[in-house]
């Protein structure tokens, strides 16, 4: 049974909170005890990272779809599984929680509420790199979803662990993550000005990946049918 609308945002802000908790959290943690060694640092903040969202779309994923992500939203959307009429009042909380999420790491490590971040990540490697990245993300969840649906808690938390690695702006892949983010000024922060054109990307990743998977493994139209109803109960 379909849960309501309210107690999906609520699981929506909820995930997306702790995610970005664990994000920022483990971003300044691995900084403080690394002492100056970035790659270290780095390694704390990626398997953190990988093992909460394992975590939190197991926990929040039989009640909201545990999307976590404007882009997974949008994409879902698109393919026809999701309410066209509910991805506002989604994108409004997973940004709310990302944010709220930034406010609970700062005050864990006793720093300000918010800070701008003044983190460096503009030039086309970066905006190419979380194109890539935000593809193959979306690419793990629909190439799972269809035939091994139990496996995408793990095949995403794997996938973002390992793209922290081969991508040069270390992954973000994911609208409000991005957001949040440049209201933190520590390990994993970004700068305001380099926001717009990371989320547009992702965007276009998102889609791109979308659209692939409709070509590669295409939805029955009686299936498609068939999820529109239940979305739309």
């Amino acid at each position: 049974m379909k849960l309501s609308l309210q107690r999906r945002i609520a699981a929506e802000f909820i995930g997306t909170l702790f995610l970005l908790a664990a994000v920022v959290g483990s971003g300044i943690m691995g900084e403080r005890l690394a002492a100056g060694n970035v790659a270290l640092a780095l390694l704390a903040n990626t398997i953190a990272t990988g093992a909460a969202l394992i975590a939190l779309i197991l926990a929040f994923g039989a009640i909201s779809g545990a999307h976590l992500n404007p882009a997974v939203t949008l994409a879902d959307a698109l393919r026809g599984g999701f309410a066209w009429r509910e991805v506002p009042a989604y994108i409004l909380v997973q940004v709310a929680g990302a944010v709220g999420g930034v406010i609970v790491a700062h005050l864990m490590f006793g720093l300000p509420l918010l800070a701008v971040s003044t983190h460096n990540r503009s030039g086309p490697s970066q905006l190419f790199s979380e194109f890539v990245a935000t593809f193959g993300l979306l690419a793990v969840i629909w190439g799972c979803a269809r035939r091994r649906p139990s496996a995408v808690p793990y095949a995403v938390g794997s996938y973002i662990t390992a793209a922290y690695w081969f991508t040069a702006s270390t992954s973000f892949a994911n609208p409000a993550v991005t957001l949040a983010r440049c209201m933190t000024n520590t390990f994993s922060g970004i700068r305001p000005a380099d926001v717009a054109g990371f989320i547009g990307v992702q965007i276009g990743g998102a889609i791109a990946a979308t659209l692939l998977f409709q070509w590669l493994a295409p939805i029955a139209k009686a299936d498609s049918t068939a999820q529109t109803a239940e979305h739309d109960r």
